[in-house]
């Protein structure tokens, strides 16, 4: 989903527009104002790059504390099996007695942690378990998560940080075997930014996941889905969370996000090797997955 050139387009339609004194004085303006007039999409509304980050936060923010019973009632649970299925093609990460780095972007209530975490104890208890750098930009979210992980007694191998995942740093390069994110890349606004973060802050070797919804490739089925997603959800939305639109635009924000193969273009290009996905439920959601080499 590349953003339009804003500065460029800004100083090309003035010179059409007002001639040539006109697109001088655009192409001088300062900075600040050109990357203001960059546009991108906020679900179907076109708005300012620099506005964008707000909003999603907004959004997140508003649902935060319903988001599990919210996708529990979206997907009739469908998200439960997609996130244990991304997390066993995830494991094992730990191995001869050192315990795998990882991070969950967009991960803040910690589902996609507390499994990683969890079934590694499960299923290689004698190896010890990952540490998971749980990493969302909205601190409601990670709220949300760290009182989960307290309860759960997950605390000690998690560590819940605020940060937007276009500007990781707080974490060097080089550092994590594993970076994972669920549903959250195509709320950020430079993907292409997040994913070169991804990629600097992996081992080389490390393994980069993603979960997102995506395209139906039969059109028939898409048009069901169509029709559930834009009349159901968010009246569910505002039944259940008072907040019908938060989920009108996670609802607009999945049509606008690419389509599979798309995504995987822009995954190589970010440098990651081996990259490949897999669609579940018909390609409602995708899994991604490439490699630092």
């Amino acid at each position: 989903r590349a953003a339009p050139r804003g500065a460029r387009a800004l100083t090309t339609q003035a010179s059409i527009r007002d001639g040539p004194s006109a697109a001088a004085a655009a192409a001088s303006q300062p900075a600040s104002a050109a990357q203001s007039a960059e546009k991108t999409h906020f679900g179907f509304r076109e708005v300012d790059k620099n506005e964008k980050e707000q909003l999603v936060g907004r959004v997140f923010s508003n649902v935060a504390e319903q988001y599990d019973v919210m996708n529990d009632l979206m997907s009739g649970t469908l998200h439960r099996q997609w996130k244990d299925s991304f997390v066993n093609a995830l494991l094992p990460l730990s191995a001869n007695g050192h315990a795998a780095k990882c991070i969950d972007l967009a991960g803040g209530t910690g589902d996609i942690a507390f499994r990683i975490v969890e079934r590694s104890r499960a299923l290689f208890p004698s190896e010890p378990a990952p540490f998971v750098n749980v990493v969302d930009i909205n601190q409601s979210m990670l709220d949300v998560g760290q009182g989960r992980a307290g309860r759960n007694g997950l605390a000690p191998d998690l560590r819940f940080v605020q940060q937007n995942a276009e500007h990781l740093d707080k974490f060097e390069d080089n550092t994590f075997d594993a970076y994972t994110i669920a549903f959250g890349i195509r709320n950020v606004t430079n993907i292409d930014l997040a994913l070169s973060e991804a990629y600097r802050v992996l081992k080389p070797g490390g393994r980069f996941m993603c979960l997102e919804f995506s395209h139906l490739a039969n059109p028939v089925l898409q048009s069901l889905y169509d029709q559930y997603s834009f009349n159901v959800i968010p009246v569910m939305g505002q039944l259940v969370a008072n907040d019908r639109e938060s989920y009108q635009y996670l609802v607009e924000s999945i049509r606008k996000f690419p389509r599979q193969r798309e995504f995987e273009r822009m995954i190589r290009e970010a440098g990651f090797s081996h990259v490949s996905h897999e669609d579940m439920t018909f390609g409602i959601v995708a899994m991604h997955t490439g490699f630092k080499l």
